[in-house]
């Protein structure tokens, strides 16, 4: 019977792990950034402050603001009820805070890709 050993010449430890290479992908935007982000945008086009939304979706200001700032995390009821008080719906709000999400890795799809040749 034979026996095979492996023997590796770097450690696997995080900490002396070489760095990332530079091309390295950026990290994508949490989701409660990018709900957050979505959130107020989508407030900001009806014109409606931070405290006037609180009060129609009964949640603190405070806590409103901690979720527009990507702080915390939303629930599926509080962003029901958001939606609502903002009059579109929570599907509206998730595909567009799928598009923030999706702009990072786009951008950097794009200025690692040749342009066509229509475009030279």
């Amino acid at each position: 019977m034979n026996t095979s050993t492996a023997v590796l010449e770097h450690s696997v430890n995080s900490a002396t792990a070489p760095a990332a290479p530079a091309t390295a992908r950026t990290p994508e935007p949490l989701l409660r950034e990018a709900l957050g982000l979505t959130l107020r945008a989508f407030r900001a086009d009806k014109g409606v402050t931070l405290r006037e939304l609180a009060g129609v979706a009964r949640v603190s200001p405070g806590y409103l603001s901690e979720l527009e700032r990507g702080r915390k995390e939303v629930s599926s009821e509080l962003l029901a009820s958001v939606c609502h008080a903002l009059d579109c719906s929570v599907s509206d709000v998730l595909i567009e805070a799928a598009g923030y999400m999706a702009l990072p890795s786009m951008d950097e799809e794009l200025a690692h890709t040749a342009p066509a040749a229509s475009e030279l």
